[in-house]
């Protein structure tokens, strides 16, 4: 076996505690290894893993890869309702509202399903939003003010947030938003035994509301979608509906409350940016893309597949092999950003585009994305400006991440208000 701590044998893993521990470093040095690279990736065999900008942000635009192995033509592919149910111990009935999903999808059923709720995600949508955004934010921060020191920042404000956002959006009551909370988190944690009575209460709690709104419409995104089902069921279906809802309110906080978190580690930990996004305030929207790039949730997409065979430079990937984008090695590339380890809040996009790939790319870039810079930017620029002596209660080096492979995420934020 290799010595390199980030293998088995001579191949990748993502599991590997280097990589779980420090994945800036460590996917940079595969990065540097190789554009392309055989890896193991979380039992699911080996996988092609995509390290640099360029071969990434065309990956993730190519439709030549799909994210249903079932898209490829004449693959023997696997359940992934079985997989699910024999990894996880999930239920069949249960399990089927987690493994067919819009992330999962492609077009046809991609494009339908996607069109379903774009319009609630516009840019100009999202910028209507933003005085709610900013009411919540504020009444958090006038409970932080109340609470005793040291405050666990991940718990009173990361979280709260976007959770009460996307719910809002959505149309899930208030009292029904811990369990919310709860569930997402046994989700995150792959853990076979929290996993799937999270996911059942999930799908209950999605169920019975549905029948509540049919009862007592409300101006809500999930009133929509039914109506999109009761009028016309080709276009959405009950478990799809089910399953959209699921999607929608996990996907909604999680990833955005960790950006926001592992956001103002960051600052604390460079406080010469903070100094300048304090002195230049216009400079907060450059600055949430910015800290995306450098500290965003999302380290790697799931596997992709290749529909037909595609060429990668030198590498040659055969129909059907499974491929992943690695982001955060794409986001650190050299040859595509200068000092790229430096965090810069000034920094501008190289050309068009946002400057990186943290939300993805192509047909399935995050449908929540412009929500997610907005309420990150509304949060960090009224809590630094709220609480101008906010420091770290504990080192920086004794922060702990979450050892869940594909993420970045903190385990908790301790903070003094000052």
């Amino acid at each position: 076996m290799s010595s390199n701590p980030t293998t088995t044998g001579d191949l990748p893993d993502v599991m590997a505690p280097e990589l779980l521990a420090d994945p800036y470093r460590g996917y940079g040095r595969l990065r540097e290894r190789a554009p392309v690279l055989r890896a193991s990736f979380m039992g699911a065999g080996l996988t092609w893993m995509v390290t640099r900008y360029e071969d990434v942000h065309a990956v993730l635009g190519d439709s030549r890869f799909v994210n249903n192995p079932a898209s490829v033509p004449g693959l023997a592919v696997a359940n992934p309702i079985e997989k699910l149910m024999e990894s996880f111990g999930l239920s069949e009935e249960d399990a089927r509202f987690l493994g067919e999903n819009i992330l999962g999808s492609d077009p046809p059923d991609h494009s339908r399903l996607r069109k379903l709720v774009s319009r609630a995600f516009t840019v100009r949508r999202v910028g209507e939003l933003r005085p709610r955004v900013e009411a919540i934010t504020a009444g958090l921060l006038d409970a932080l003010a109340a609470a005793p020191e040291p405050v666990d920042l991940l718990e009173r404000f990361c979280y709260p947030l976007p959770i009460t956002v996307i719910c809002e959006l959505v149309g899930i009551p208030e009292a029904d938003r811990p369990d919310w909370r709860r569930w997402g988190r046994a989700l995150v944690s792959m853990d076979p035994e929290r996993m799937p009575p999270a996911l059942h209460e999930m799908v209950a709690n999605v169920q019975g509301l549905i029948e509540v709104r049919r009862s007592v419409p409300e101006d809500d995104l999930l009133t929509g979608l039914i109506r999109a089902h009761d009028e016309d069921g080709d276009r959405l279906s009950n478990d799809e509906l089910v399953t959209f809802v699921v999607t929608l309110v996990f996907a909604g906080h999680e990833t955005t409350a960790h950006l926001i978190g592992n956001s103002i580690a960051a600052l604390l930990g460079h406080p010469d940016q903070l100094a300048l996004l304090r002195e230049r305030p216009a400079l907060w929207p450059t600055a949430v893309h910015e800290l995306v790039r450098w500290c965003g949730t999302a380290l790697l997409t799931g596997l992709r597949y290749a529909a037909e065979d595609v060429r990668l430079g030198d590498v040659l990937i055969k129909a059907g092999e499974p491929v992943s984008a690695v982001l955060v090695a794409a986001n650190f590339d050299p040859r595509q950003y200068t000092d790229p380890d430096r965090l810069d809040v000034t920094r501008q996009p190289a050309g068009r585009g946002e400057g990186h790939v943290g939300f993805g790319h192509g047909a399935h870039y995050c449908l929540g994305a412009a929500l997610a810079r907005q309420e990150a930017e509304v949060a960090l620029h009224a809590l630094f400006d709220r609480f101008p002596g906010l420091a770290l209660a504990v080192p920086e080096s004794e922060l702990a991440w979450e050892p869940v492979p594909g993420s970045r995420r903190l385990t908790a934020l301790p903070v003094r208000l000052g």
